[in-house]
């Protein structure tokens, strides 16, 4: 059973066998591959497109920018529509899948985490949970933000510098708080 199946991380699912020795090894690969991104030259944009093109399996979009530094854990299930902005230091733990919709902003150090661990001590080293991160076109995500597993974000939402969105985000709203919550509509 793949432990990238949104279902069978959301019943949590044990992260011993082959399923998670490649995940491993993936994260270890991608790891050095954004090791050498972020100490490239700012300028340097072939060998920056040559890394992300080996990072997410594909090229980057048109109109897409990163700045590095950059970090994922396993970057083939980040799915970027056109005119994504994604500013310094920002970590995209992608595994069970991040989409960022067309002219998404995003702020410097957001982190996007899809997996996560059983409260249970007995059983957080033997499984993983999670669920894919979708954020709609036109969101812009504020410095510090941190997006939780399983997140939807709609269409032309803000989410403040330093939030922590661990429930839907409807459309046309800005959330603010440690624990983000809806604090005026339009």
């Amino acid at each position: 059973m793949p432990i990238h199946d949104p279902e069978l991380l959301a019943r949590g699912e044990r992260v011993l066998g082959p399923e998670f020795r490649a995940m491993s090894e993936r994260v270890l690969q991608v790891t050095e591959l954004t090791s050498r991104l972020n100490v490239l030259a700012f300028d340097d944009e072939p060998g920056k497109s040559a890394l992300f093109e080996q990072i997410l399996g594909r090229p980057l979009p048109s109109r897409v920018t990163i700045y590095p530094p950059f970090f994922t854990d396993h970057g083939l299930r980040i799915d970027l529509a056109e005119r994504v902005f994604i500013n310094q230091n920002c970590t995209l733990l992608d595994y069970a899948g991040i989409r960022l919709g067309a002219g998404t902003m995003v702020g410097p150090k957001v982190t996007f985490i899809t997996l996560g661990h059983p409260v249970d001590p007995d059983e957080r080293r033997q499984y993983l949970t999670g669920a894919p991160i979708d954020v709609g076109e036109n969101v812009w995500i504020g410095a510090g933000a941190t997006i939780l597993p399983g997140v939807t974000i709609g269409r032309d939402a803000v989410i403040a510098a330093g939030a922590v969105v661990a429930d839907d985000v409807p459309a046309a709203v800005l959330v603010a708080g440690p624990k983000a919550t809806v604090i005026r509509s339009w």
